[in-house]
């Protein structure tokens, strides 16, 4: 296995500035992101966690997911003053969800590694699974590689209400027939049938998405101590209760700084995605097996938005402090609540995190607290042998590849392959046939408007027969080179699928069927930094 880095340039302008540590976006995070931890370490010394309550919560919780005793013995480490987490989350994920959830956590457990040994304390890895999330659609599928190209496979459950997916229970027979088929479409090696047999077992032990995710999670990383923690767990609410108060007290200031800092990051230049309305109370309520984001009326009242339901704020106080599984947090409020509870020396995002991250530090401020170093995580291309012949055959850069595609490179390379080349030969003949044909337009003018009409569509129709001729030249030539064809759709699949990175559709479960889980504690076994923002890595 070889790891190199590559730099990306198709970055959003936040990205792309905060990387090269632009004084325009920097002004709206805390820290520097790759070397304010020391400054981060004494900071935190100077504020409490409820560490006791969350340690006995955690080990219980991790215990329920049968964890390794690696992630027992991290848990009990979090008791220690001194120590501190490096944290990062994401949705449960059918089979774990696409490839950037597996990158995420490796991020997360290689900066805790080098954060350990330069700061001289433990730093525990932490993965927040947002479990409070009920967008089903997001996670109830994945895309798989077949006849070069992806193909979506959906699991299809009955979903009436908006619930969070740690409620949503799994149907274990109709889960395990959808996972049987996803497997025929797998070649069969030498892993296959143990990377079946384990994930059925996680299943089987599994009563919700959330616990299926946290299982296949533990079974791949079983060595590292990585702590997982469901923040819909109604144990947790308990723990978070004060947290709730102040922030329902301090709403008005969050949400006008929030405003604000949205106002001065487009005032920059920055396009922030987080519409939220200048009255989101960025809180959930459950009730009636939904979750309703409140907003705050004109009276001052917290309201649904279909009016399912409506609090003043004194009835929401008391819910905060005695009823706190009624509530969870909104995209807002997740890091507050996350920070409140954590001593997190780091924050791991990605792209889209970092960017909304970017308009919280006046609520961090709110909260009296400040926002953690934002750290962007690692990103990785997988390249087996089979794409890296394919672009050393024409002669294609993998970072070419990666940015841009192929399609662009291929059109080219066919059309080289006729002499002289089709594209070039038909928009030559176009102008010739244009140029030709312009007298007999400017006779139908001059006759009558209807007949210049006509004259302008018997144009089109000669352009319509060319370039019917040029698509069967081209379809001819690609059946001549059909093999050479089909290597650029296979680099096309796996290195730009969709035109987006392979992160971002592909699971790891091709992967996990041709190398094994071994492939992963490999990649994690490299010292990576993350000053380099992608890695190429070849089997």
């Amino acid at each position: 296995m070889r790891i190199n880095p590559i730099p990306l340039h198709n970055q959003t302008k936040i990205m792309e500035d905060y990387r090269n540590f632009n004084e325009q976006i920097q002004k709206f995070f805390s820290y520097h992101p790759f070397s304010d931890f020391h400054k981060r370490m004494k900071e935190l010394q100077m504020r409490q966690f409820p560490r006791e309550e969350l340690t006995d919560l955690l080990i219980a919780m991790n215990q329920e997911w049968d964890a390794p005793q690696s992630t027992i013995h991290n848990i009990k480490r979090l008791k220690k003053d001194e120590s501190v987490v490096v944290i990062g989350g994401q949705q449960a994920g059918l089979l774990t969800g696409p490839m950037y959830t597996i990158n995420k956590i490796i991020s997360i457990l290689q900066l805790a590694k080098q954060q350990e040994m330069e700061l001289g304390i433990p730093v525990i890895p932490v993965f927040w699974i947002a479990g409070e999330d009920h967008d089903f659609a997001e996670i109830n599928h994945v895309y798989l590689p077949k006849e070069r190209k992806m193909e979506k496979f959906t699991f299809t459950a009955q979903v009436t209400e908006k619930r969070s997916v740690s409620d949503m229970i799994i149907d274990q027979e109709k889960l395990e027939i959808w996972i049987n088929k996803i497997f025929k479409q797998l070649e069969e090696t030498e892993y296959t049938k143990d990377l079946h047999r384990q994930i059925l077992r996680c299943l089987q032990s599994a009563t919700s998405f959330t616990d299926f995710f946290a299982r296949l999670i533990f079974w791949l990383f079983d060595e590292e101590g990585l702590v997982l923690i469901d923040s819909h767990d109604e144990r947790l609410r308990e723990i978070e209760s004060p947290y709730f108060v102040k922030m329902i007290e301090k709403q008005p200031k969050i949400n006008h700084s929030i405003q604000q800092t949205i106002e001065q990051l487009k005032e920059s230049g920055y396009d922030v995605n987080l519409d939220l309305g200048e009255n989101c109370g960025h809180l959930f309520y459950h009730g009636n097996n939904s979750r309703v984001l409140l907003t705050r009326d004109a009276s001052g009242e917290w309201v649904g938005k279909q009016n399912e339901v409506s609090l003043s704020t004194e009835q929401l106080l008391e819910i905060a402090k005695n009823r706190p599984e009624l509530l969870s947090n909104n995209v807002v409020t997740r890091p507050l609540m996350q920070e409140c509870l954590f001593p997190s020396i780091a924050f791991i995002g990605g792209p889209g995190e970092v960017a909304y991250w970017a308009a919280l530090k006046g609520a961090f401020q709110m909260m009296d607290m400040t926002m953690p170093p934002v750290v962007p995580r690692l990103s990785f291309t997988y390249i087996d042998r089979k794409v890296e012949k394919a672009l050393h055959r024409f002669g294609l850069d993998e970072s070419y590849a990666i940015e841009k595609g192929v399609e662009h490179f291929r059109k080219n390379w066919l059309d080289k392959k006729a002499d002289p080349p089709i594209a070039e030969t038909v928009s030559h003949l176009k102008k010739i046939i244009a140029e030709g044909h312009e007298p007999l337009r400017d006779i139908a003018q001059n006759i009558r408007s209807d007949i210049y009409q006509l004259a302008e569509k018997n144009l089109l129709y000669l352009y319509r027969e060319i370039d019917f001729l040029e698509n069967r030249m081209v379809k001819a030539l690609e059946e001549k080179y059909a093999k050479e064809w089909n290597h650029f759709d296979l680099i096309q699949m796996c290195l730009k699928p969709y035109g987006g990175l392979q992160e971002r559709i592909w699971n790891p479960l091709p992967l996990l069927n041709k190398y094994g889980k071994e492939f992963i504690r490999n990649v994690n076994n490299h010292s990576l930094t993350f000053d380099h923002g992608h890695y190429l890595v070849y089997f």
